[in-house]
């Protein structure tokens, strides 16, 4: 007598009424709606919220609605191929989303499933840890496992039909039991407190990934529209023009994960600038990002569109490198990060990840100050006629990636210490972690002066300058929130304010007319993402009908 494969029953039919798919449907909801969901358990007791009788109900109804969804959900897929990897995904998937909530008390929508889905082999090793393995093991994998073995007897399509409809229909009627008997406090809870909408284990994943399958249907990606397509040099470009110009070549430095705060040319009281104070640089304190992480921010921060209309976008567009280039100059994106998230497919570009240099690329990992490296052979490949007419250098950091950011420095240019050389940052001292972040950002600014430097060697040949933005910042601890990438409406100010560093030679500012005292009386006025495109092509001088003077954050200071 040949034996029954796993999964199927054992004794025989008839024998196990009580052991059909409804069971292990409500078994598996129980599970991730009660253990599976702690981190919103724990948001709600960090709120005050689990402080009276009123919102332990709250607490309970949320739960309930919970149970009833996942119970809807598995329910409607609970046939004999799909029921059981259903349910193993969805515990897998409330493990992985457990820890992550609960380590770096992030949450999860679309842009932070996009982030995980472009997130590379050496990133995803940062914040492997023993406590991940844990979490996945005991309340992902055991519980799967069995799942996987446990004996479920389905029945005739007829009535598995019936059976699966009745527990459809139970599903959707608990989670709206559940909805109006506490439906004052529910939305206003939801209403004042949005991140916990994000913190429901694991609809979050599973809303945030139907909006990414989605996507195609919402915009043509399929379709790139031209942008620019009258785009030329201005008039500083002439042969002649006055003064005797050089080509420019601006340097725009893309930084990572770079918090404004933290810089002490914004009044920081550590000296994390203590290079770029030596020079002749003007920093803007109140400069925002679009986005609060690299998939959303760095395509912005390149398009015409500015935040709001680049969310809510119907199409694809070309951007600031594809205009730039459009006008007959030479662009280059020298990239040391995970990649340039599609904004420099149309352009040269070079990725520097995976270089072997003894000093700067010692474990796999290349420190920032390998872009400079080779740097002047890179820009003589480019095409000379375009060089003639002025070149846009890119460089995308490493910077202060986290959340491994001991890593991000090499041990001699670690100033501030004890640091935190741990990717668990919950286990780090908040003065170890400030140390490691610290690091960064001081090595940014010794990157900086040394981009600098490498710049004045070729005022000979070139009007130079340099232009920093970071593409967002992060949470170093406040309020338990670490690294970055909550929605925007609800993300804090620190994972939203960044530095914007600008440095002019004396032929780049005579070039474009700029006066240097003006900029620095400008240091507090409040500027965004939304002005990279229009101001870039401001400094290089390229006259094209999508560029808006309002959004030029240098052109109040220009022709005085």
């Amino acid at each position: 007598m040949s034996r029954p494969a796993v999964g199927q029953d054992r004794r025989g039919p008839g024998a196990d009424r009580g052991r059909g798919p409804l069971r292990l449907v409500l078994a598996v909801a129980a599970l991730i709606a009660m253990l599976g969901n702690w981190p919103l358990w724990q948001a709600l007791a960090e709120l005050g919220l689990l402080q009276t009788a009123k919102g332990w109900g709250l607490a309970v109804a949320l739960g309930v609605a919970v149970f009833g969804a996942l119970v809807a959900l598995m329910s409607a897929l609970a046939w004999r191929l799909t029921l059981k990897p259903v349910a193993i995904f969805l515990l897998l998937a409330t493990a992985a989303g457990a820890h992550y909530m609960l380590a770096y008390r992030i949450v999860i929508d679309q842009t932070m499933l996009v982030n995980v889905l472009q997130t590379d082999p050496r990133e995803a090793a940062d914040v492997l840890s023993l406590r991940m393995l844990a979490t996945l093991v005991l309340g992902g994998l055991l519980p799967a496992w069995a799942v996987w073995r446990t004996p479920v007897h389905f029945g005739r399509l007829g009535a598995r039909l019936g059976r699966n409809l009745g527990g459809l229909l139970l599903g959707l009627a608990l989670v709206v039991a559940a909805v109006l008997a506490s439906f004052q406090p529910l939305s206003s809870t939801m209403r004042n407190h949005k991140q916990l909408r994000y913190l429901i284990n694991p609809l979050n994943s599973i809303y945030a990934l139907g909006l990414v399958a989605t996507e195609p249907l919402r915009r043509n990606d399929r379709v790139l529209l031209p942008l620019g397509e009258d785009a030329r040099p201005g008039p500083s470009h002439a042969p002649g023009a006055p003064p005797p110009n050089k080509p420019p070549l601006l340097l725009l430095v893309v930084g990572e994960t770079a918090r404004a705060g933290n810089f002490s040319l914004n009044g920081y009281p550590r000296p994390t600038n203590a290079e770029l104070a030596k020079l002749p640089v003007i920093s803007w304190r109140n400069a925002w990002s679009c986005g609060t992480n690299t998939a959303a921010s760095v395509p912005c921060m390149f398009s015409h569109l500015g935040r709001e209309q680049f969310a809510g976008r119907k199409a694809n567009h070309e951007n600031l490198l594809d205009v730039v280039q459009r006008a007959g100059m030479a662009v280059l994106w020298i990239d040391n990060q995970a990649g340039c998230k599609g904004v420099c497919a149309r352009v040269p570009n070079v990725e520097t990840t995976a270089l072997k240099h003894p000093q700067l690329c010692p474990d796999g990992e290349c420190f920032d100050p390998i872009m400079l490296d080779g740097l002047d052979a890179r820009i003589a490949a480019l095409p000379a006629e375009r060089r003639a007419r002025g070149v846009l250098l890119v460089m995308h950091q490493m910077g202060s990636h986290g959340p491994a950011y001991h890593k991000r420095v090499p041990p001699l240019a670690k100033r501030f210490l004890p640091e935190c050389s741990t990717n668990n940052l919950q286990d780090c001292s908040r003065e170890q972690l400030v140390n490691a972040y610290d690091n960064t950002i001081a090595y940014t600014d010794r990157f900086l002066a040394q981009a600098i430097s490498w710049l004045q060697q070729r005022e000979q040949d070139n009007d130079t300058a340099l232009l920093y933005v970071s593409d967002h910042g992060e949470s170093l601890g406040e309020n338990n929130l670490y690294l970055h990438g909550l929605p925007y409406a609800i993300a804090p100010d620190v994972q939203k304010r960044v530095p914007w560093i600008t440095w002019l030679s004396p032929g780049f500012a005579q070039r474009q007319r700029l006066d240097v005292a003006c900029l620095r009386g400008r240091a507090d006025a409040e500027i965004s993402h939304d002005h990279l495109f229009h101001s870039v092509l401001g400094l290089l001088d390229v006259q094209t009908g999508v560029w808006q003077r309002a959004l030029d954050a240098y052109v109040g200071c220009r022709g005085r």
